[in-house]
């Protein structure tokens, strides 16, 4: 599959990472059923998407009767989801700097799906997390998965260059194995539920999906 130009050309050099079209990514095709059956077994209503992108993920959300705010950074994918998904709000805000007051304690769960990878400071999405959630609200994350047989399946292929593109502003810079991500929700008091790996088999998953409920 050929590369996405957000991958070889438009975040090559980039003031932020760009959103170049609606619709869902690749990713979510592999993600979001297993997302949208978590939330519903947990009878969540309100839903805070945070790297909400294009907002495409949100809007899928959304269909499925979750009422859903999405936040982001990015000018070029809010300026999507405004366009294209109008029945949820989105927010312009930067995970580095504490939520507006207004949406403290607001939430029954966040999400963060393919979000804390592209973070250099990772403990902020916990810190955003907490304040939006309501008292033993949910956290669900997502993210590329790392362990033993995928990295030597990487290696041994020379794909490494391929699945990290080191060249691309505001790509990854964080890899996780289950063991560090469900270590880091221990860490900021989550208690990890479940944890799911999804995308080709388990030992070459493409990512994790990892659930949570905040500790008091």
């Amino acid at each position: 599959m050929p590369r996405a130009r957000t991958d070889s050309e438009l975040c090559l050099q980039a003031q932020e990472f760009e959103w170049e079209k609606e619709g869902l990514t690749d990713a979510h095709a592999y993600i979001l059923p297993t997302l949208a059956r978590w939330l519903t077994a947990e009878r969540v209503k309100t839903v805070f998407d945070l790297g909400c992108g294009n907002g495409a993920l949100t809007h899928a959300l959304a269909a499925r009767s979750f009422q859903m705010t999405g936040i982001d950074k990015s000018l070029s994918g809010l300026a999507i989801a405004a366009r294209q998904y109008r029945e949820s709000e989105f927010i312009r805000a930067d995970l580095e700097t504490p939520l507006p007051e207004n949406l403290h304690h607001s939430f029954d769960a966040v999400i963060a799906v393919e979000v804390i990878e592209h973070l250099l400071l990772p403990r902020n999405l916990f810190r955003r997390a907490r304040e939006a959630l309501r008292p033993g609200g949910l956290l669900i994350i997502t993210t590329p998965y790392h362990g033993l047989v995928k990295n030597l399946a990487l290696a041994l292929s020379n794909k490494f260059d391929d699945h990290w593109h080191p060249l691309r502003d505001y790509g990854h810079v964080k890899f996780f194995s289950e063991k560090t991500l469900t270590r880091l929700f221990d860490e900021q008091h989550f208690e990890v539920q479940r944890v799911r790996r999804v995308g080709r088999i388990p030992a070459l998953a493409k990512s994790m999906i990892v659930q949570g409920s905040m500790l008091e």
